[in-house]
């Protein structure tokens, strides 16, 4: 007979076992538990929490980082457990685990109901510090330390303070808090109490907390309050810091407030009287005055006549001679001038000053010193299409227009015997102060030869007396033989024309230039005579053919039987014999 074994025990039989064990020990796994300090071991507390084993958890989580007191022996306490038995047997369990959940709830409704919390800045890390927030750990950015960038923060270290959660991830473990929005808040809260009890107008002393370039920040008792440069004082201040230091105490008259945007405007100088106030009564047009050059502009250069007083001088009442000149190369800052008083507008409280009328006015001395009519000198600064611009004494310039270069010559021409920088002596024809014009003559240095009024001519019934005219029959002095014909100059006279080719001769054969030499003299007749427009034309073919007529009038008759050449030859003699010797 056999005897059957028993059974051997299956997998779900063990875990039955273990649920049987352990199932009620396991539904504390990952909770905070209640135990007791049994025994104290060095810097380890043995807890007792009600299970098989004890667990063991240092002394310094109980003190969170030395900010409470140690727990005793007997003392309960709560702790998170862990795990029920660990290798060695213990339960394992943690202080401050066990802070950490129970300030995990207490900080979702915090961020919930958008509440401030307590915590400790206790280390530095990269980008910022950890906060303990009663055993949960956040992190707090470096730029939501302070308002401010702070460069110590030591102070700030192992101090319980307020902060604001930001943003919070508990699957993570991430918490994100500010202490800059609360200072800001509370500053906010402040600065609203503070404008309150502010009133435009009101005079009240506070601290300079900063400088910069166009103005001044004034701590008023918890809110700043903005200086601007142009209000520090009546007179012109280039920098803050010319009046201003920081830690300053300064008393400042309140002159605007933005009550949305806690803006308040301060102001310095309306505490002091106003130097424009009767302003008129102290300077009036054409007074003469010293002041210091304060600051050049392209424009002009602004001029200091008293501490809160400052005149302009425009750019075109600096000088009398030095047009379109940087201001800053006729005067300098800080110079002291004398000006004359152009112009004064309170209404616009400004000032035009002039530095060029506390001077001599250089065409005024110039006709004083050179009436029309006197001869002067001067170099030749430039050549324009319309003329000559001389330098003179006194720094001003002349012109002489192409049409007083030269009695003969035209202008355009005449212009080309000139260069920069050639001395020139000349007549002064006209001289107009108000436009600031001299009028000049080279050519008026020497009698006008159209104007003469006797001129030796060789003969004829139309030269009258001796007139030069047209008609008249002159005696001419090749000066030169061109291509084109003879440049001639009139005996008498200072008179030159010039005799075309096709003037030289009656016959077309004899109408070459080359059958003339320079300083042979030959008779011709005036063609042109404009004594206005200064133009002259001879021509000795105008003479031939003059003479030809003549001859026939007086000697050809129907029934004489003389020849053309009978006829002329005896008018050459006649007309040889009237000639002097």
């Amino acid at each position: 007979m056999s005897v059957s074994s028993p059974s051997a025990p299956t997998r779900e039989d063990f875990a039955a076992l273990l649920n049987e064990t352990y199932g009620a020990d396991e539904a504390f796994e990952g909770s905070v538990v209640k135990g007791r300090i049994v025994a104290i071991e060095k810097d380890m507390a043995l807890i007792d929490i009600g299970l098989k084993t004890e667990g063991r958890v240092a002394l310094r989580e109980f003190t969170n980082h030395g900010r409470e007191p140690a727990p005793g022996l007997g003392d309960e306490v709560e702790v998170y457990l862990e795990r029920i038995e660990n290798a060695l047997g213990e339960a394992v369990i943690s202080r401050d685990k066990a802070r950490r959940e129970e300030s995990w709830v207490k900080l979702e409704q915090a961020f919930e109901k958008n509440e401030k919390v307590e915590g400790v800045i206790f280390n530095q890390v990269k980008g910022g510090f950890t906060v303990d927030l009663d055993g949960a750990v956040a992190f707090l950015p470096r730029s939501q330390v302070d308002i401010r960038p702070v460069r110590d923060v030591a102070p700030l270290m192992n101090v319980p303070q307020p902060f604001q959660i930001l943003k919070m991830d508990r699957r993570r473990g991430n918490i994100v808090v500010s202490r800059r929005t609360v200072l800001e808040e509370s500053r906010a809260e402040q600065r609203h109490e503070i404008v309150a009890n502010l009133a435009e107008g009101q005079v009240i002393e506070g601290t300079v907390k900063n400088i910069t370039d166009y103005g001044a920040f004034v701590d008023l008792g918890g809110i700043d309050g903005l200086l601007h440069v142009t209000d520090i004082a009546w007179r012109r201040v280039n920098h803050p810091t010319e009046v201003l230091t920081i830690g300053q105490q300064v008393k400042v008259r309140i002159i605007k407030i933005n009550h949305e945007t806690h803006r308040i405007s301060l102001g310095m100088k309306q505490l002091q009287e106003d130097p424009w106030s009767a302003i008129e009564a102290r300077y009036s047009v054409g007074q003469k005055l010293k002041g210091r050059v304060t600051n050049i502009t392209d424009y002009g250069a602004f001029v200091e006549l008293e501490p809160g007083i400052e005149g302009l001088i425009h750019v075109s009442e600096m000088s009398w001679t030095k047009k379109n000149v940087h201001p800053g190369k006729i005067i300098s800052t800080s110079q002291e001038v004398e000006v004359q008083v152009l112009e004064v507008d309170a209404a616009k409280r400004r000032i035009s000053l002039g530095l060029k009328q506390t001077l001599q006015n250089p065409w005024e001395a110039f006709v004083e010193k050179h009436p029309v009519g006197s001869t002067v000198e001067g170099e030749v600064k430039n050549k324009t299409e319309f003329g000559l611009f001389i330098g003179l004494e006194g720094d001003v310039d002349g012109m002489v227009h192409l049409s007083d270069l030269d009695w003969s010559k035209p202008g355009e021409q005449a212009i080309e015997d000139y260069k920069k920088g050639d001395t020139v002596s000349a007549k002064v024809l006209d001289v107009d102060v108000e436009k600031e014009r001299i009028a000049l003559g080279v050519k008026q240095l020497s009698a006008d030869p159209f104007a003469a009024g006797k001129k030796a001519a060789t003969g004829g019934e139309e030269s009258g007396e001796g007139e030069l005219r047209k008609g008249s029959v002159v005696t001419c002095e090749i000066v030169e033989v061109k291509d084109g014909g003879l440049e001639v100059k009139i005996a008498g006279s200072d008179l030159t024309a010039f005799i075309k080719r096709s003037e030289l001769a009656r016959d077309r054969g004899d109408q070459r230039p080359e059958r003339f030499s320079v300083g042979e003299k030959v008779d011709a007749r005036i063609t042109q005579f404009d004594r206005r427009a200064h133009k002259i034309a001879v021509s000795i073919k105008a003479l031939e053919v003059a003479e030809e007529k003549e001859a026939i009038a007086q000697y050809g008759s129907a029934d004489s039987g003389a020849s053309l050449g009978d006829i002329l030859g005896a008018a050459l003699k006649a007309r040889d014999k009237k000639k002097p010797e």
